[in-house]
């Protein structure tokens, strides 16, 4: 047989060819349709026949179970969905990703669709360049579904004409009449090809073309396709693992679902096969597992895929709560979350709806932490005794390069999203929370700033009079105050967010910063206190009211983003 390297990285090139297709589809459909998809999500409840519904609709629509789960991962992250909800979204996913098989099947081997590629790739080329972002994002649809079908038909000639050289037949025969083993060795390999290719469609495209061409016999591409199934939820594991503990845990929930299908499927494979290849025999008028049954595996396969998932979902869909509860325990939460981006995951692709969403979170996570900064400024002002002091310093310090670290993994996070094709409602979105994001980071400067000044104090053998530690610990209540009100604010929906309130307690923090500041002029007048002892004073009520300042502007920036 005469294949060289060349021949070999023509077919890879059609393999991505086909691949890089299916990715500008899938991202123009989640564009056009990701407001809606978060709409369908929100609107379920507990019930899991609807939540296998929505996922099999989705994953119909993007074509990418991945996509789907990453949704999904999404929306438990947010709160919107529990574990237990988004299983039942995964389990509609996995039968949603055989429509694919089915799209490929019916439409790919029967229509020559690339003829018609270059003139839809003619037609939705010039939207691309249109002033509404909907337009430009259904030319990437037809684009994708033009390019798709171009790969596909690439792929079909650039696999090698198998039935002309039978030596390679028959190198295959010698791993294909092993029983058990013969199906094993197969499932790995559909496994493996899976997680080389990132793509259980892509892969499931190249196992149709090489029946469809005779390359292997039914069983073997029906054990490839179980492969497959596992494959795609290791590539889901292996994005998981730079992921939240959410994000493992679905991915975890994915894994058992479709293992465990592959087992069960395993013990009554012949059986199985036997009766889809009698059901496509009486209907095609062909076997797909005679000797020149090869026009029919495609429809066999099909069939046979769906039908496996659909009955491994009836299966285990009674024991959702199950699988959630083995995996919480299997990902148990981390003692030191709050020290970790919990709303966003690296590696993930997500639609810039959702994305802005999961910013959301995290920065309402990231308020909480500088609140917290801030009560630890208050102690460690009341803590007379070195140790104690020298311990809440090295907390205060800890914060301060935890906030630093978050406010950079936040904007390079929002500003790969804005690299984007966006619509211009999103990139005020993005620019608002970008603004928050900062915001707090300041804060969490400005605390340290405190800490600083109080070590300067204590280097200094002095120490707060009982009236100055008074009136802080007052100051330091209206300014709990508008982090509460912030922290609300950053945790609603953001349209029902009023300025109001935030800027009623910023006039209370103003008018007792004046207060303060009066009073203490007064005091260094009548030398009740030393002039440097009362520089860090000053420094302590001024530096709060800087960061009530910065604590109104992230209200305001909500309010103007909406």
């Amino acid at each position: 047989m005469n294949y060289s390297i060349f021949d070999f990285l023509t077919l890879l090139g059609a393999l991505g060819f086909f691949i890089y297709g299916m990715k500008v589809m899938s991202e123009g459909i989640q564009k056009v349709a990701g407001a809606k998809m978060r709409q369908i999500l929100r609107a379920m409840t507990s019930n899991r026949i609807k939540g296998i519904f929505t996922g099999f609709f989705i994953t119909s629509l993007v074509q990418s179970s991945s996509a789907t789960t990453v949704m999904v991962v999404s929306f438990v992250n947010a709160g919107l969905l529990s574990l237990m909800e988004a299983i039942g979204v995964i389990m509609g996913a996995n039968i949603g990703t055989t429509v694919t098989a089915w799209l490929l099947s019916i439409i790919g081997f029967k229509v020559q669709i690339s003829v018609f590629a270059l003139p839809i790739i003619a037609f939705g080329f010039p939207m691309l360049f249109a002033s509404k972002s909907n337009i430009k994002n259904w030319g990437e649809v037809l684009i994708g579904f033009a390019l798709l079908f171009m790969g596909l038909s690439e792929l079909k000639a650039s696999v090698p004409d198998l039935r002309s050289n039978p030596e390679v037949l028959e190198f295959l025969s010698a791993y294909t009449d092993m029983g058990v083993l013969s199906i094993l060795l197969f499932i790995l390999v559909g496994t493996v090809l899976t997680v080389l290719v990132q793509s259980s469609s892509a892969t499931m495209a190249l196992t149709l073309v090489m029946a469809h061409n005779g390359w292997v016999p039914f069983e073997i591409a029906a054990a490839m396709v179980l492969g497959e199934n596992i494959g795609t939820t290791i590539t889901a594991n292996l994005a998981a693992l730079v992921g939240n503990v959410y994000a493992k845990r679905a991915a975890r929930a994915h894994f058992i679902f479709n293992v465990f299908g592959v087992i069960w499927m395993i013990v009554f494979f012949t059986p199985f096969l036997r009766g889809i290849g009698y059901y496509i025999e009486n209907t095609q008028g062909i076997s797909p597992f005679a000797a020149n049954g090869a026009e029919a595996i495609p429809i066999a396969l099909s069939l046979f895929h769906t039908t496996f998932n659909v009955l491994n979902m009836l299966l285990l869909v009674g024991f959702v709560k199950f699988i959630a509860k083995t995996v919480e325990k299997l990902v148990p939460a981390r003692g030191d979350e709050d020290f970790h981006l919990e709303f966003i995951g690296k590696g993930l692709i997500r639609t810039p709806d959702i994305s802005i969403m999961e910013a959301r979170k995290e920065i309402a996570k990231f308020a909480e932490i500088t609140s917290r900064m801030v009560g630890f400024v208050q102690t460690l002002i009341e803590k007379r005794k070195d140790k104690k002091r020298a311990k809440w310093m090295n907390k205060i310090q800890k914060y301060e390069e935890i906030t630093d670290r978050v406010e950079v993994e936040v904007a390079d996070y929002l500003s790969k999203v804005a690299e984007g094709n966006i619509s211009d409602e999103l990139s005020i979105k993005i620019r608002g929370l970008l603004s928050i994001n900062h915001d707090l980071e300041r804060i969490g400067d400005l605390s340290y700033q405190m800490s600083l000044a109080v070590q300067r104090k204590n280097e200094s053998n002095l120490w707060f009079t009982d009236k100055q530690i008074e009136n802080l610990k007052e100051m330091f209540k209206i300014a709990d105050e508008a982090f509460e009100v912030m922290k609300t604010n950053l945790s609603m929906d953001y349209a029902k967010v009023k300025v109001d309130d935030a800027l009623e307690v910023e006039r209370k923090l103003n008018a007792k910063r004046d207060e303060l500041r009066r009073e203490h002029l007064r005091n260094i007048e009548k030398g009740h206190y030393d002039v440097m002892s009362g520089m860090v004073y000053s420094d302590l009520f001024l530096l709060l009211e800087r960061i009530g300042d910065h604590v109104v502007n992230v209200t305001e920036a909500i309010v103007d983003e909406v």
